[in-house]
């Protein structure tokens, strides 16, 4: 019955439901495919090379939000995905990505960079992870297992995302895009990310190391 009487494929009718989300509701096709998905391909995950220097900005922040910097050894280190948990990553994602704006932490908060909330509906990209890690942790996700992480990006300068370990790889959460990606294949220059074990940071083995993460 279904898919092969009609003449119908699985892959065919997700096309097709996400050809009229992103025509009516205006949701990039790479993003529902992932909202709709079962669970993405399982990937290599990141290797931790050994310690890093955090940013002054986020010892700031750890300062001011100490909760969400702690870290719970009683929770797992890797998130076990689901379909559910895919489904709901995918959602958060696209939902922090639609309802901030963007704004650098010089025009929002008169400094070179800060972390923070986005409590006022704007932020930075560091930001826009901070609350999606905040919002996945509230839905029952293990905050031990999702990382910030620096990056240099496409144009080279200083940039955080969140990764998600997980049992299938390591996937980031960027405010650039809503498509979760295996963490290689962003294009991005991996730097350091915070540790799973301790209030403290890893090297990911990018040479650079920004100052800040001041990138819209």
């Amino acid at each position: 019955m279904g898919w092969m009487k009609t003449g119908w494929t699985k892959t065919r009718a997700l096309g097709l439901l996400c050809g009229l989300a992103a025509s009516t509701l205006g949701i990039p096709t790479g993003a529902c495919a992932q909202i709709l998905a079962a669970l993405p391909a399982a990937s290599a995950a990141a290797q931790p090379v050994g310690a890093a220097r955090p940013l002054a900005a986020w010892t700031a922040f750890c300062e001011r939000y100490a909760a969400e910097c702690a870290v719970d050894l009683n929770e797992p280190a890797r998130i076990s995905l689901t379909p559910a948990l895919w489904s709901t990553i995918a959602s958060v994602n696209r939902q922090v990505n639609r309802s901030l704006r963007a704004v650098t932490d010089q025009d929002h908060w008169g400094v070179p960079d800060r972390w923070d909330l986005a409590e006022d509906g704007a932020g930075d990209c560091e930001d826009y992870q901070l609350l999606k890690r905040k919002l996945l942790a509230a839905a029952g996700l293990p905050r031990r297992a999702m990382r910030m992480t620096v990056v240099i990006d496409e144009k080279g300068e200083g940039h955080a995302v969140l990764t998600l370990i997980t049992d299938r790889g390591d996937f980031i959460l960027d405010n650039k895009t809503s498509e979760i990606q295996a963490w290689y294949r962003t294009g991005y220059v991996f730097i350091k990310r915070e540790a799973t074990d301790a209030v403290a940071w890893v090297s990911l083995g990018g040479v650079t190391s920004p100052i800040t993460t001041a990138n819209r």
